[in-house]
């Protein structure tokens, strides 16, 4: 037997996967899983998708799930799910700030917003994963979202119109706490490799963060540099998966190997002139931090939105391994990420009352477009 389940595929920031009504997939979460992994073809050895959508990398096996929320003005709900390429796992532990991009303009073409104004509609969005909310800023003309501009962001060719997101309160978005320890930096004791100084934040996704020059590398590694060197990767995870369990995310190191997603494991450095996957020449004037993340095993080839609003947020707190790097730089209010494919950068606002730090906000600007409306056919 089959069903057939109405499918808007879309590029959202540096991403792209397909984006559901939550009404169109099974309510019941392990039938949805069974849907999704049928419709990205996840469960492949190969980790290629070859069955399915899925492109075969995390950043391309990406799932948006929208209904309309009833209180609020123009308010979604919105569910995102990671497709694991090589297993049936669906990891809705957290929220990605690429592929929230996309979820203004998809309510708005399926006809979930009742208020659209011109030149720019906002869009109230609830991440259920995170339980934060989100306010699109979304291009419109004649009750349409209008995709084309002159934007352009690094890792996309091409240019297309500004998106603007911000990330309200986005401290403890998992954990519930800005700083999970309590600590701006902590020594993780980290079985069969010693220990290890790092920053944990929980601020739209939780990272934990360690100084490039700890795991004795520059800090300018590109994809290949990290996924080819199998100890090194090996002892990256090793340290996310510990600081999964201090965060208290997982309780024991085999659970957090179940959940791949988060935290996100983050290499920083200071600036140095570098040149991106795209051979493209990247001066060290040109940006505050060095930042390279991993997404799903493997080291992600530009930066996550979510990512980088943490980053932004850490780099402004007291004491914390990012801010040690920026120093007078985390006072800006904008902060300049350089990651493999170019630059990032973040707009972020705290508060510091005493020894309370709260994250007010981070915000991004992105850009979208829609790859193919249509139908996906599931096996059941």
């Amino acid at each position: 037997m089959k069903k057939i389940i109405p499918c808007t595929w879309m590029r959202g920031g540096t991403s792209k996967g397909g984006c559901f009504l939550e009404s169109d997939l099974s309510k019941d979460l392990t039938e949805q899983d069974k849907e999704l992994t049928n419709i990205y073809g996840g469960n492949d050895p190969s980790g290629r998708e070859i069955n399915g959508l899925g492109g075969g990398t995390s950043t391309t096996s990406k799932a948006v799930i929208i209904s309309k929320r009833t209180e609020g003005v123009n308010a979604i709900n919105y569910t995102f799910a990671q497709v694991d390429t090589k297993s049936t796992l669906i990891d809705r532990k957290g929220n990605c700030g690429n592929m929230s991009t996309v979820v203004g303009p998809f309510a708005i073409e399926k006809k979930l917003v009742d208020s659209i104004k011109e030149p720019i509609t906002l869009v109230n969005i609830y991440n259920t994963n995170t339980n934060k909310k989100i306010v699109a800023h979304v291009p419109v003309k004649d009750g349409k979202v209008v995709y084309e501009g002159d934007y352009s962001i690094s890792g996309v060719p091409g240019t297309a119109s500004k998106i603007q997101l911000d990330f309200l309160d986005p401290g403890g978005a998992v954990t519930g706490k800005l700083l999970p320890t309590g600590n701006v930096v902590d020594i993780l004791d980290v079985v069969g490799l010693g220990q290890f100084r790092v920053s944990m934040v929980d601020a739209s996704n939780p990272l934990v963060f360690v100084k490039a020059e700890d795991l004795g590398i520059s800090g300018v590694e590109l994809p290949e540099d990290i996924d080819d060197n199998k100890e090194l990767l090996d002892k990256m995870l090793a340290i996310r998966e510990t600081a999964a369990v201090y965060m208290g995310i997982a309780k024991n190191l085999e659970e957090a190997k179940q959940i791949p997603a988060i935290p996100k494991f983050c290499f920083v450095s200071k600036p140095e002139t570098y040149t991106t996957v795209n051979n493209s020449k990247i001066d060290k004037k040109d940006y505050h931090l060095s930042a390279r993340m991993l997404s799903m095993g493997k080291l992600h080839p530009t930066y996550a939105i979510t990512g980088g609003i943490c980053t932004a947020i850490a780099a402004k707190i007291p004491g914390t391994i990012v801010n040690e790097i920026v120093k007078d730089e985390s006072v800006k209010e904008e902060i300049i990420i350089g990651h493999c494919n170019g630059t990032l950068s973040v707009d972020s606002e705290i508060q510091m009352d005493k020894e309370d730090i709260k994250a007010i906000r981070g915000t991004v600007f992105r850009t979208a477009k829609v790859l193919i409306r249509g139908e996906v056919e599931v096996d059941l």
